[in-house]
């Protein structure tokens, strides 16, 4: 049995469970994951949609990829926290921001992606695969 993954905003007015286990853990170096983290990446969990307990209701923002594809990150609205992620491409997984975890140290990356937009002072691990693009889904 998969380790449970909870977390929640930083208020609390928002939080997630999830019983399976991540589909994949990325850190995502795209320029919207960069301006919406404020930093190099987004380190993303995406886990089974039918597997998620979400109490509270996240506001959704809606942006439009390069490939004509929507992504929506969820906020919190009390507290702007971003915890939630939904691809339009992946319709049945929801990204979950590593940083919202309870425990965040369950977060084992197992891949870059979009390393073609990764900044020079980035400093990725070297033992992890890198993909210049979306990962290989």
């Amino acid at each position: 049995m998969a380790e449970t993954l909870s977390g929640g905003c930083a208020c609390g007015a928002i939080r997630f469970e999830c019983q399976a286990a991540p589909v994949l853990a990325v850190n995502c170096h795209c320029r919207d994951c960069q301006r919406a983290s404020g930093t190099a990446f987004s380190a993303i969990l995406a886990v089974p949609k039918l597997e998620l307990q979400l109490a509270g209701e996240p506001r959704y923002h809606k942006t439009v990829g390069k490939n004509g594809k929507a992504s929506e990150r969820g906020f919190c609205q009390t507290c702007g926290s971003q915890l939630t992620f939904k691809w339009e491409r992946f319709p049945d997984i929801v990204g979950l921001q590593a940083g919202c975890l309870d425990d965040p140290s369950l977060y084992k990356p197992m891949m870059d992606v979009f390393t073609a937009s990764a900044q020079p002072w980035d400093h990725m691990d070297p033992n992890l695969q890198r993909h210049a693009g979306a990962p290989p889904l």
